[in-house]
């Protein structure tokens, strides 16, 4: 039977349904936005754009994509909605039109030292499967491959009800799993320098342990000295064997301290537990350190670093254990897995296939699956992410994506690009935050958001297409031609750091040397070598201060004062000034306003609706107790001084009856990085990427050292703000700094004394430097994709 069509009208009716192609923002609050309405195009890319802290983030991360989640979380039942993270509604008046998001941002992947990049990616578990299936010898189910599963064994009576009664029977129980028993899947082993733990020469009472968290005088040293087994005066070195067991290696007993029932253990097993348990990348900067001193990390000597029991390592496909795929190339992973026909697992090679074909084509085939997560850069972190959603089913989503560019050669932009533009054109809808020319280039729709940072900004300067965007009259239309030009005379070096033999990951036996006292950039494509060649072979020598892409981790408490140290010279000049004690000032401690702790707003628990954040009542938000608040620094009470902006601050600071030098040195570094509109007392939660890392930049511009080596430092920078960086770089250079950067940007290769260029490829296809020299000579050879892109860049 066959159906006959209805001929239609040859000028149908716009369908109702097909009006509603608008994302609608009205009112807009969140953070620092000034009431922000724009309507954005469905099924368009559009990029904002902005200085950063102008509110772009908090316009699309904040705002659109999280009330998009919201409502999608409040679809599902109450009792499901308890296990979700609660979000709060956004404050805005209106947002109509939104559909599902979906959010590919630079946070870091989980730092578990069992993750990996192929257990984030689901490509380890394909691979299980398929070793379970053709791996010969046949070991066992998927399971007998997985680093994160034991082996076990157990046996026992089991009581079993019949129609006669109840009979006793012996069952025996087996799990095979692929962890190595060693190392418990973790690739390696360590051990402990008790030199580090403890100052010998010193008694307990005087500090001797010099682990962190240990002061002389707190808690954990005290509930030592009160087990009784030591003498609080005498210096370690003097203890007896069974003094020094008792300190390092006693097992876990209970013992009464103060009619308190508590177990006590020695340090090293503590150290192991409170430490070792957690990944280094994962780590403050002080216990990281601590635990670089103090503990060795080497290859499992049982399973090679594999992670993998012997036995999973026995079985192989075409003489390939599993252990050998997942630290192959994932582009050579994806050619071996092409060349497998075996039509018993075809949907399952075709699926893994797949997924390590778009590593390839997102630019990520130089990695390997046993990669530990933790490692990658925040911008392999997001196309790591990218790579579940390009082979997705889904149209009419909203893709968010947070500078999608970062860590990216101008090589791999064009690549990003059309990812982004494939992904717009199956339907979607695709909200780029984004600095580089080349992607706010190939938008539909640009939103530029400023005119300035913080309480400057927040406000919509400009909508429309890109090339009205480059009339307009916002500081991104003036910035958005900018080229940085080539340095006419470059700075002589004053010596060299020599490399030798560098092998670590892709390194080819690297030798070079980089200059002192010069501006030296290290470029290459993305996974060419170049953090490899720095971090292993120049971090961690004397006098060197590494600025790396770590995240700053924070609570709502956190601020810019308590981060960079800050607050303590101003607690004390309060504390100075008005003869009382410096805790008062301290919205953590003796100085809290008792209703809120601290906090400044009340926040209530409704399960799992919406959490409700008011005010504090009792102090106002000011976060402390009122009669702090009468004590005053140069007619200023401490709140009043934490409402600041940084250059307030360091004006308030710099002369009069405030003068605190060791404040506004302080202040002064945050100021020459580009925070001089920061609040002082801004959570650190609310600020951007870019500002978390400028910030971080700031604390340690302080510190004493030759060498400064810094990590991408154009991240989330605008364009107008990279002619300030390089400003500040040549200064830290003048003042007889070496700086070391790893950058991508071209104005920054542009404006180098020296230039070290990693290549050709990525992966196994880099780990050689392919020029060092001039960025004038690197143009001119035009011999390396960078220096044909730093050819462009500068129009010659």
């Amino acid at each position: 039977m066959s159906k006959t069509r209805g001929t239609e009208a040859e000028s149908p009716a716009e369908h109702i349904a097909d009006r509603h192609d608008l994302i609608r923002v009205h009112g807009a609050r969140v953070n620092n936005l000034k009431d922000v309405s724009v309507e954005i195009p469905k099924r368009r890319l559009t990029v904002f754009t902005g200085v950063s802290g102008s509110g772009k983030s908090s316009l699309v991360f904040d705002t659109i994509a999280a009330e998009s989640q919201r409502m999608i979380n409040e679809t599902y039942s109450a009792f499901v909605q308890g296990f979700m993270p609660t979000m709060a509604r956004p404050e805005a008046d209106l947002l109509e039109g939104l559909t599902t998001a979906i959010i590919v941002d630079q946070e870091r992947l989980g730092a578990n030292p069992r993750s990996t990049v192929g257990t984030v990616t689901d490509a380890n578990a394909m691979l299980r499967l398929l070793f379970s299936r053709l791996g010969q010898p046949h070991i066992g189910p998927p399971n007998a491959f997985s680093f994160n599963v034991p082996s076990v064994k157990a046996a026992g009576a089991i009581t079993v009800e019949r129609g006669d009664g109840a009979k006793a029977e012996k069952v025996t129980f087996s799990r095979a799993g692929g962890m190595c028993p060693r190392c418990e899947g973790r690739g390696s082993v360590s051990d402990i320098d008790l030199r580090r733990l403890v100052d010998d020469s010193k008694s307990l009472r005087e500090g001797a342990i010099t682990i962190p968290g240990y002061k002389a005088d707190g808690w954990s040293v005290r509930f030592i000295i009160n087990t009784g087994y030591f003498d609080p005066d005498k210096p370690v070195r003097d203890y007896t064997d069974q003094e020094r067991h008792d300190l390092f290696f006693r097992e876990p007993v209970k013992i009464k301290v103060d009619n308190a029932n508590l177990t006590y253990e020695g340090l090293v097993p503590r150290v192991k537990k409170s430490f070792l348990s957690k990944d280094k990348e994962a780590m403050q900067p002080h216990i990281r350190a601590f635990v670089e001193r103090a503990v060795t990390f080497t290859s499992c000597p049982d399973c090679g670093g594999t992670r993998l029991a012997e036995a999973a390592r026995s079985s192989k496909i075409k003489g390939i254990n599993i252990a050998d795929a997942c630290a192959m190339q994932i582009s050579d992973l994806s050619d071996w897995v092409r060349a497998l026909d075996e039509p018993s697992v075809a949907p399952l090679l075709a699926t893994l296939q797949g997924t390590l074909d778009s590593f390839v084509e997102i630019g990520l085939g130089y990695l390997s699956l046993d990669r530990p997560s933790g490692t990658l850069s925040g911008g392999e972190a997001q196309r790591t992410k990218l790579i579940r959603h390009l082979g997705s089913a889904l149209t009419d989503v909203t893709y968010v994506f947070d500078e999608p560019t970062i860590g990216l050669h101008p090589h791999d932009i064009q690549r990003m690009n059309e990812l982004l533009q494939r992904l717009r054109d199956k339907g979607n809808t695709v909200l780029v935050v984004e600095h580089k020319p080349e992607t706010i280039a190939i938008a539909d729709h640009v939103v530029d958001l400023g005119p300035g940072a913080g309480t400057a900004g927040g406000t919509v300067c400009y909508e429309g297409s890109v090339e009205d965007l480059r009339g307009s009259d916002t500081l991104t239309g003036r910035h958005l031609d900018d080229r940085a030009v080539i340095k006419e005379t470059v700075r002589k070096p004053s010596g060299a750091l020599e490399i030798r033999g560098a092998n670590a990951h892709n390194l080819q036996d690297v030798d070079v040397d980089i200059p002192l006292g010069v501006l030296c950039v290290v470029t290459g494509v993305a996974g060419s070598g170049k953090s490899s060649l720095i971090n292993g072979s120049v971090s961690g020598r004397d006098g060197v201060i590494t600025v790396d892409q770590a995240p700053i981790r924070g609570s709502r408490r956190s601020n810019p004062a308590t981060y960079t140290g800050l607050l303590d010279p101003i607690r004390k000049a309060f504390a100075k000034a008005n003869g009382v004690q410096a805790s008062l000032f301290s919205a953590n401690s003796e100085g809290a306003c008792p209703a809120c702790n601290g906090a400044g707003v009340i926040y209530t628990e409704l399960g799992f609706m919406d959490g409700v954040t008011t005010t504090c009542e009792d102090c106002e938000g000011k976060r402390f107790e009122a009669s702090v608040l009468d004590y005053h620094l140069g007619g200023r009470d401490i709140s009043e001084v934490l409402a600041m902006s940084v250059a307030e601050a360091e004006e308030f600071f710099g002369s009069g009856d405030a003068r605190t030098p060791a404040a506004h040195k302080i202040l002064a570094q945050m100021d020459a990085v580009g925070l001089g509109y920061l609040k002082l007392g801004q959570p650190l939660t609310t600020l951007s990427g870019g500002e978390r890392q400028r910030l971080k930049l700031a604390t340690h511009m302080g510190e004493k050292g030759g060498v400064y080596i810094l990590d991408e430092p154009t991240t989330g920078l605008h364009l107008a703000d990279v002619e300030q960086l390089l400003a500040m770089l040549d200064r830290l250079v003048d003042s007889g700094k070496s700086v070391i950067v790893i950058e991508h940007h071209q104005a920054v290769m542009a404006h180098a004394d020296w230039i070290i260029d990693l290549g050709p490829g990525a992966g196994h296809d880099g780990g050689k430097v392919v020029f060092e020299g001039t960025p004038a000579d690197l143009v001119a050879a035009r011999s390396t994709l960078t220096g044909e892109h730093l050819a462009e860049y500068v129009g010659r």
